[in-house]
């Protein structure tokens, strides 16, 4: 596991400070493609193009879409100054997308001629950025352009996740914007409960689901969620970048951490 951002002193001083290396935090999004540098500190935010255009960044492996993807980080991020060597790259990951996605994710990565690639589940990182108490069970529910995801948090780790391949990019054809989206949530979160021998995943409804993605940016959303959940749902600040801040924090304290600077893979 990742370690939580504890702001320690290693090898390295904290960005921007150190000038050693280089470091760079991805959230390949279908629809947009989200970074944050250590050189420039801001989040860059441009749409997620492949070899195919627009759409998933890395289907299948050696496919045209984690071809594209190489492309397309190569054309963003390959021009950075020889002096800060090797980056140390760290990207975040559907929990449901298995081994399977983080080995394609990684292979578009390998463009970079990366020095160490690690990989955090969305949903960590999205409770990094919302300053989260990780010590208790929570619910992260992230809705993409083309998926959904509900996650239980517990100390931290996945406990528990459900998705479905609908996202706010899918029309619902019932002239209630959102209406899919809502009910798949809700049936995910149904089923959490239902399945759940622990009190975990109703601690963590009670406490109050984070919403997460592109779709928390539209209110009827966890509005009806609230409603139908008969719980709190709150869209964490600035939803749709959520991710890769989290990734962001904890990619600074990967860069501290006497583990990373000479492994040449983890996550």
């Amino acid at each position: 596991m990742i370690p939580a951002p504890r702001g320690g002193s290693g090898r390295h001083r904290p960005w921007p400070l150190c000038r050693q290396c280089y470091g760079l935090a991805l959230d390949l999004g279908g629809a947009r493609t989200r970074a944050w540098t250590s050189d420039r500190g801001t989040i860059l935010d441009v749409p997620t193009v492949t070899g195919a255009g627009h759409g998933e960044p890395v289907p299948e492996p050696g496919s045209a879409g984690t071809a594209g993807t190489a492309r397309m980080l190569d054309r963003l991020f390959g021009d950075r100054p020889p002096a800060a060597g090797r980056p140390l790259v760290i990207v975040t990951a559907p929990v449901l997308g298995g081994v399977a996605h983080r080995d394609r994710a990684r292979a578009a990565v390998e463009v970079l001629g990366p020095r160490t690639v690690l990989t955090v589940p969305t949903a960590r990182a999205v409770a990094v950025a919302a300053r989260a108490d990780l010590s208790r069970p929570l619910l992260v529910v992230d809705l993409g352009a083309r998926r959904t995801e509900a996650v239980l948090l517990a100390e931290g780790a996945v406990a528990d996740a459900r998705g479905a391949a609908i996202g706010t990019g899918d029309g619902d054809g019932t002239g209630r914007p959102g209406a899919l989206l809502v009910d798949a949530v809700t049936a995910m979160v149904t089923a959490m409960l239902e399945e759940d021998r622990t009190p975990r995943t109703l601690d963590a409804l009670r406490r109050g689901a984070l919403l997460a993605g592109g779709g928390a940016l539209r209110p009827e959303i966890p509005y009806r969620l609230t409603g139908r959940l008969h719980a709190p749902v709150s869209p964490v600040p600035a939803p749709h970048t959520a991710a890769v801040r989290g990734a962001a924090e904890l990619l600074r304290a990967a860069h501290t951490h006497p583990s990373a600077t000479g492994a040449v893979g983890a996550g």
